[in-house]
């Protein structure tokens, strides 16, 4: 499952941000890649710990816990703080696959990477390249986004950035552990809410509706980990 979630945050919030990340201090991104990862991975960050980041990872946070489409497709249990790179002069990140366990390391947190998130920070039309290609059963999509606006997909999926050839490609990036382990029971929750919610708009009484709510709360109740 991949969902694009536009304007998470405003075009002034992303601009704000990148000035903000332009005087923060940059490291190599390897320092959180694991062992094939580093092989693969070209980038800079910013450390987990930096003030900057953690200013800017609030934003965010407070944003997700506003938008109805990530809560209904993503059924968060615990999100990553938020992380930030950049991508410049051919830089990329090779085919990989997200660990599967992630520890913040100020705080020692564990959570299991169910879903990868990308918010893009910089315009499209300001840097070439840097598409974030995904893989799955349907093929590779390749996804390049406006700023303040993110894509959430599968931690468990082949996935990898493409050279920045012009420009620099800012983004957050963090991983989130959802109630349902399972990317197709997410899928199918996604759908049920979505028609649910159709249905009450344009049925506002409709008979069906308290059955079909029935269904869906019961499907979470016995797939949900808590």
């Amino acid at each position: 499952m991949l969902i694009t979630i536009p304007d998470l945050i405003t075009k002034e919030q992303a601009a704000q941000a990148r000035a903000r990340l332009s005087q923060a201090d940059w490291v190599d991104g390897k320092v959180t890649a694991g062992y094939q990862a580093q092989t693969v991975k070209k980038n800079f960050q910013i450390p987990e710990n930096h003030p900057v980041a953690k200013e800017l990872g609030e934003v965010i946070l407070a944003a997700l816990a506003r938008s109805p489409l990530f809560m209904s497709a993503a059924l968060p249990l615990r999100v990553f703080p938020p992380m930030f790179n950049s991508y410049s002069g051919g830089q990329t990140f090779g085919a990989h696959v997200d660990t599967a366990i992630r520890q913040f390391a100020p705080t020692g947190q564990r959570i299991r990477t169910d879903l990868s998130a990308t918010l893009f920070l910089t315009e499209p039309e300001d840097y070439g390249g840097g598409e974030l290609d995904i893989q799955d059963t349907y093929g590779t999509h390749s996804v390049k986004l406006p700023a303040g606006s993110m894509v959430l997909y599968p931690a468990s999926s082949l996935h990898a950035v493409r050279p920045v050839t012009r420009g620099a490609r800012v983004s957050s990036f963090f991983w989130l552990q959802s109630m349902i382990r399972d990317d197709g029971h997410r899928a199918m929750l996604l759908d049920l809410d979505n028609a649910i919610q159709k249905l009450a708009a344009d049925h506002p009484d409709h008979p069906s509706a308290l059955p079909l709510t029935g269904v869906y709360h019961n499907l979470l109740r016995q797939w949900a980990e808590i």
